[in-house]
């Protein structure tokens, strides 16, 4: 398996060598590496198992140093920026020639973000080369919310999992692209719609794509467990042995489902609390073995647009 630890100079001299890292971000855990070298970037979608059709996002350590790989950044990104960077927000800007095709899926844009993780900015900024990195997962699965998560499922293919402990917002960033003057939010994140819209006035929202996506993380089928997950209105109406499904719940336990085969997201009704504990409770669901495990949307207010979105992908059946 990986090392574990916390040794920045070490992780750097991993990604040094061409080799990625699992990298702690406030948001969930990436599998970062080097964003000029594709060797790197190979082994990112190898690790993975990831299409090359779902493009990467770039961590860097400063709007400044974004300067170094992106043509231009819109007036109404910099207010965002100024906001919001370092945090949950990634944004899509016109990328320069050092950004490979690989890296875009051939889009001419990238996407960008700021970490706001301390020990993810203090290595981005010993680096003198951006990191791109998506969730350090399989393809498809659960998002990693702490370094055991790396190493679990893919600890047997990289070095080195810098472990930065839980993630403080447990869901990724939201991502927000800028096309003919409107402001598109092209994945719902960490950032509620209402707190961007407080700051750059009404935008619009993309949902998922099934190929060819815009952005990072817009794919239709995503962060599922193994486990088939329902979604449920109304959980009296389940007329089937109780014993072998789980239940992951937002404030309150079913009636009907053996309270051991249950989690909640957050008791007392904390949207953020939720979203933190959203991955790490369906992975421990998802490893009890049950036949299939039912959940509930959460108020569609906040983070719990979010974390919709995320349920709802979860459930696709392709």
């Amino acid at each position: 398996m990986a090392i574990i630890g916390k040794d920045i100079e070490q992780a750097i001299e991993v990604l040094k060598a061409g080799e990625v890292i699992g990298l702690p971000t406030e948001t969930v855990y990436g599998l970062a590496g080097n964003a000029y070298n594709s060797e790197s970037i190979t082994k990112i979608f190898t690790v993975k198992n990831r299409p090359t059709f779902d493009p990467l996002i770039v961590h860097t350590s400063s709007i400044e140093r974004a300067c170094e790989f992106v043509k231009e950044i819109p007036e109404q990104a910099q207010l965002l920026a100024k906001h919001f960077m370092p945090g949950p927000l990634t944004l899509l800007l016109p990328k320069k020639e050092v950004i490979s095709d690989l890296v875009t899926s051939g889009l001419e844009t990238v996407a960008v973000r700021i970490p706001s993780h301390p020990l993810a900015l203090d290595l981005l900024k010993k680096l003198d080369f951006p990191l791109a990195a998506p969730s350090a997962n399989p393809f498809g699965y659960i998002s990693p919310t702490s370094a055991q998560h790396v190493d679990n499922q893919l600890g047997d293919k990289i070095k080195y999992i810098l472990d930065g402990g839980e993630c403080k917002v447990g869901i990724e960033s939201s991502i927000i692209g800028f096309f003919d003057g409107e402001i598109v939010v092209l994945r719902k994140g960490g950032l509620a719609i209402e707190e961007i819209e407080a700051v750059v006035g009404k935008v619009r929202i993309e949902e998922h794509s099934s190929s060819n996506p815009k952005a990072p993380g817009m794919l239709k089928s995503h962060y599922a467990p193994r486990t088939r997950l329902l979604i449920t209105c109304n959980l009296l109406l389940v007329e089937e042995d109780t014993s072998k499904i789980g239940y992951l719940g937002f404030e309150k336990f079913s009636p009907n489902i053996p309270l051991e085969n249950q989690l909640l997201l957050s008791p007392s009704g904390d949207l953020s609390e939720a979203a933190q504990k959203l991955f790490a409770n369906m992975r421990l669901l998802d490893a009890r073995g049950f036949d299939k495990i039912y959940t509930e949307l959460l108020p569609e207010k906040g983070l719990g647009r979010a974390i919709n979105d995320r349920i709802k992908r979860a459930t696709t059946q392709e």
